[in-house]
């Protein structure tokens, strides 16, 4: 029993020098991540202060962009995000909405509203993708620049690849269907590629719709959810985006472009062959294959994230359908670097193979295992009574005051830039959502990540229902 004692506690030292390793490790990475960000946003707010976008909207030299919309069962949001689609400040811009096989009404709620008819245009495929059905186009003067491709199902993939095959535009403008931009937003993403014509790719910031009031496809009133759940993920996304992204992008390192808004060089897209249909992580595979088509090929490039222009949707409202798609994300995110686990500290790649892909490998990836056997050792510790609970009641409260500190200084950051919560008391509830995530929330996302792997691994290609309520039904919530 001694022994069994000794070598539980030998291994016990081993594991909490470990994790104290690694806990400081990661979270001075996360400040430094934070400060760059930080910075970042502040040369990004100085440089735009006093540009003026009508001389953007009003040049000949302005790239066309085509924005495709696909859409799976989308029926609840379909028309608001399309009105918001059509009606946004760009000179020349074509709105191809995929109806992928879906098998609620989403197709004949958009003939009905926009007045759709079939023709007899001829699909090329530029890219291999499931059948198309059938191309639409408006009967209405006002919708002239909208398209709806009907297709067989093959998921959103295969679904952007029509989008790809269909468009005539130079850009492309990937976003979900059940996602609303802001008026300004293209003339925003697009500046960086007039700014540097070496731009491959740009992103734009998502933020969560749930409790905002929506008319007629443009958001009226920002408030916060009356739910802790959509509300949680407010800051959630406020330490992504703001504190992440922003960072990535400012190293060139930038390996996520969000699937609900992103603006691509449609010639570098061809290039690598479009989205890659056998994945659920489509989005951030095909920026990761992007990075690595240019860097082999000695193209000079860069991949760049705009926190200003803004995407709104709908966040999931259920523990069920939140496990899901976190589940679906880390899957993604998994498959995604063993594709290109080649670039893992690699230098041939430059900052994405020491710096970048070595951070997703290593803290986002296996982050959340990590973080579970050291749940476990502590119940165990606990258990033979091995632990010193001074040293754990200690580093329990640091750790809790650096997840904190993250959490409401992204908050704090998005406050002093953007100002988007004009309320006191929603800026109030993200800060106290900031703080007790820790005890909760935050196990339950790495239970979900944990369980990716498992689910990964037995083969799961799956989304899983992710249910919508609908932009008109928010503001009531």
């Amino acid at each position: 029993m001694k022994l069994f004692y000794d070598i539980a506690n030998a291994g016990f030292y081993v594991y909490s020098t470990f994790i104290i390793g690694y806990f400081i490790f990661v979270n001075t990475f996360y400040f430094t991540m934070l400060a760059v960000s930080f910075s970042a946003i502040v040369h990004y707010l100085r440089r735009n202060k006093f540009c003026d976008y009508t001389v953007i909207m009003q040049s000949e030299l302005t790239p066309a962009i085509s924005i495709l919309a696909p859409a799976y069962n989308e029926s609840a949001t379909c028309v608001h995000s399309t009105h918001s689609l059509l009606k946004l400040n760009y000179p020349t811009a074509e709105v191809i909405f995929i109806n992928d096989g879906s098998k609620d009404d989403t197709l004949e709620v958009m003939i009905r509203e926009f007045g759709l008819v079939k023709t007899q245009r001829v699909y090329v495929q530029k890219i291999f993708t499931q059948p198309v059905l059938g191309i639409y186009i408006s009967t209405k003067k006002e919708y002239k620049n909208l398209i709806l491709v009907n297709k067989c199902n093959g998921g959103k993939a295969d679904a952007l690849n029509v989008g790809i095959n269909v468009s005539r535009y130079p850009l492309m403008c990937a976003i979900d269907a059940d996602s609303i931009l802001e008026d300004d937003a293209l003339l925003k993403v697009v500046k960086p590629f007039l700014d540097n014509n070496r731009v491959i790719a740009v992103g734009g910031i998502v933020r969560i719709a749930n409790g905002c009031t929506v008319e007629h496809g443009r958001v009226k009133e920002i408030r916060l959810s009356k739910k802790f759940i959509p509300s949680f993920q407010v800051v959630e996304y406020f330490r992504a985006y703001l504190s992440g992204r922003m960072g990535w992008s400012a190293l060139n390192g930038l390996l996520i472009i969000s699937g609900a808004f992103g603006l691509f060089l449609k010639e570098i897209v061809l290039a690598v062959g479009g989205y890659k249909h056998d994945t659920v992580g489509e989005d951030m595979e095909l920026v990761v294959r992007m990075h690595r088509h240019c860097k082999e090929n000695k193209i000079p490039y860069g991949v760049e994230f705009v926190p200003d222009p803004v995407c709104w949707t709908e966040a999931p409202e259920t523990l069920k359908v939140l496990g899901r798609q976190r589940n679906r994300w880390h899957r993604g995110l998994i498959d995604t670097l063993l594709i290109h686990k080649r670039m893992l500290c690699n230098p041939r790649y430059g900052v994405l193979g020491t710096l970048a892909v070595p951070y997703f490998f290593f803290i986002e990836m296996l982050g959340p295992i990590i973080e579970a056997i050291g749940y476990i050792a502590v119940l165990a510790g606990f258990f033979l009574r091995i632990i010193n609970v001074q040293i754990f009641i200690l580093f329990f409260v640091v750790s809790v005051v650096y997840g904190v500190m993250f959490s409401v200084g992204a908050v704090l950051l998005e406050e002093i830039s953007f100002h988007r919560y004009p309320r006191l008391q929603d800026l109030l509830k993200l800060m106290f959502l900031g703080v007790i995530e820790n005890f909760g929330y935050r196990q339950l996302t790495v239970w979900w990540r944990v369980r990716s792997f498992w689910d990964y691994f037995r083969g799961v290609k799956t989304w899983g229902a992710m249910h919508r309520v609908g932009f008109a039904n928010q503001a009531k919530k």
